[in-house]
């Protein structure tokens, strides 16, 4: 088909790049009346939008481009690692949580650790680190309740594109040597991810024929074709071989647990986050504290906005860190995280002129200076107006690098974030979910619905109400909103926060003046401020999408037909 051709088409669609008022936006929103793909590779949204054009729904697309991702960018995401998402169903007029995140070894535990020579938590490539990966238990979940194709359909792009190879994207290449350097000596690696001793350079095909063949048994076999047979032995023999404890029983009876998200009001906006043992609760608190104070006249990263939202980040993951963990092993207070009343006690501590650098419960700081920033989120919205909010992980940057012999698959090191102090709310024990920073999101007003997520860690909540705030203080649109100079704070006591240079340096001096303690980036840090995606529909039935400059990635629209 000629350009000519394909321009008439998509106009047929409805399809067309928006024209934007804000004069800093990078990108037009992409706009259509069909279904729209967003993740932080191209490849893998054309990848779910061919899904959808082949009549699977919204679920099937996601599921399809993040298959696609882990060959893309393994570095962030592949089946070694979890998966949580939050689904709107546009029928039903509902919406869904799933938490696919594993558990640790029953095996494992503290005294176990101290047995083996193991003091306090492991180090980032150990094999104790590797909780029960979760990501193809999600597929298996999200497929069989709202997928309309066959596994085997779902996996074909990646299957292909490992088999045969992708052409690796510039940022991608860039992440990857960073990362893969970090964990080159971890066993089977370099031989799988830098064959010659780095990272593919762009432009050049990557193969990871192992991974297809990994990819292959899931398609035939489903659930099944992981937690059992020949791929569970490989792993549970490789993990024996690293001193690992994960026995068969482990990968057998785990499950995706299928979770009512959790939501505050902000401004006429209803947010939705997923429970914990995630940290989209953060997001929540740090929004309610926010909506105290008059932000929409303080006007977009003014600087006494920027001074507010940081200090409430401060109190907002004070709260994280001292409550939040796995639900199954010790009652969560969400109710009393959420609510309005607390957060205007905690707004009433904030000094509109000063900085507070220590707010943080000191007994955890240890643990949770340690920021795993890899990730990948992807958003897609049908032609029905169904949404699906997913966000999948390894953790760390190739999490601990352990790749099992012949599948060319890397194990993540969720368990990084346990704490291996006994007795405290997120204490390692046998079978428990660790904390998890990966959060995907949603918000609505009205019949205007809006899946979103930032990756990056930490960084996730924090970025969310950030985003949250665009929107509903400041009328940005979703890419506007999305591309918006972010600041983060990666380390949980102190006034240090890294901020983008697109933020005036007049605004700068002042937040120093305060005692922030910034650390400038550059414009656009994929690494430092996170990825996103979104996706939205409005009251027309409309579908937008966005995707972050700071990442490769598009929003693809579904062809018409």
């Amino acid at each position: 088909m000629n350009l000519q051709c394909v321009l008439v088409a998509l106009l047929a669609a409805g399809s067309l790049v928006a024209q934007s008022k804000y004069p800093d936006q990078a990108r037009s929103t992409v706009v259509s009346t069909a279904g729209i793909v967003a993740t932080s590779q191209v490849l893998a949204s054309q990848a779910g939008a061919a899904i959808l054009d082949r009549g699977g729904s919204a679920v099937d697309a996601a599921i399809a481009a993040n298959a696609v991702l882990g060959t893309t960018e393994p570095m962030m995401n592949g089946v070694g690692g979890d998966l949580l998402a939050i689904v709107w169903d546009a029928k039903a007029k509902k919406l869904y949580g799933l938490n696919s995140t594993g558990w640790s070894p029953k095996g494992l535990s503290t005294e176990v650790l101290k047995s083996k020579g193991v003091n306090g938590k492991p180090p980032g490539q150990s094999i104790h680190l590797v909780t029960v990966p979760g990501a193809v238990a999600g597929w298996d979940a999200l497929r069989k309740k709202f997928g309309r194709l066959t596994m085997a359909e779902l996996l074909a792009p990646a299957i292909y594109f490992a088999d045969q190879g992708v052409p690796i994207a510039e940022r991608a290449s860039a992440t990857w040597e960073i990362d893969g350097r970090r964990v080159i000596d971890a066993p089977n690696f370099a031989a799988t991810f830098m064959p010659g001793g780095h990272a593919p350079a762009p432009g050049q095909v990557f193969k990871n024929r192992d991974y297809a063949k990994t990819l292959t048994m899931i398609a035939q076999n489903g659930r099944d074709g992981f937690y059992k047979g020949p791929l569970a032995k490989a792993l549970l023999e490789f993990s024996k071989e690293q001193g690992g404890t994960m026995v068969a029983e482990d990968l057998e009876l785990f499950q995706s647990e299928w979770v009512d998200p959790i939501s505050t009001t902000y401004h006429g906006w209803t947010v939705w986050e997923l429970p914990p043992n995630g940290q989209g609760i953060a997001a929540l608190t740090m929004l309610n504290i926010m909506e105290q104070f008059p932000l929409a006249q303080y006007g977009q990263n003014s600087t006494q906005a920027l001074h507010v939202m940081m200090e409430a980040k401060k109190l907002a993951y004070a709260d994280l860190t001292k409550y939040v963990g796995d639900s199954r092993f010790s009652p969560q207070p969400v109710k009393e995280m959420l609510s309005k009343d607390r957060a205007k006690l905690q707004a009433k501590t904030i000094s509109e002129k000063e900085a507070h650098c220590q707010v943080m419960p000191s007994d955890l700081l240890a643990r949770l200076n340690e920021v795993g920033k890899d990730t990948t989120y992807l958003t897609v919205v049908d032609k029905e107006g169904n949404i699906v909010s997913l966000i999948q992980s390894l953790y760390s940057d190739f999490g601990t690098g352990l790749v099992v012999p012949g599948t060319g698959m890397i194990l993540h090191n969720r368990g990084g974030l346990f704490d291996y102090e006994p007795g405290r709310v997120n204490s390692l024990e046998p079978r428990k979910r660790p904390q998890t920073t990966i959060i995907p999101a949603f918000m609505e007003k009205g019949e205007v619905k809006v899946g979103f997520g930032i990756m990056g860690g930490f960084n996730q909540a924090q970025a969310h109400a950030q985003f949250v705030s665009n929107i509903a203080d400041f009328g940005f649109n979703i890419q506007a909103a999305m591309e918006a100079p972010r600041f983060t704070k990666a380390s949980f006591d102190g006034c240090d926060v890294s901020i983008e240079s697109r933020v005036p340096e007049k605004v700068r001096s002042e937040l120093t003046a305060r005692g922030h303690k910034l650390r400038v980036t550059e414009p656009f840090s994929g690494s430092n401020m996170g990825r996103g995606n979104v996706v939205m529909v409005d009251e027309k039935g409309v579908k937008y999408g966005g995707s972050d400059p700071r990442a490769d990635g598009a929003a693809i629209p579904q062809s018409p037909r």
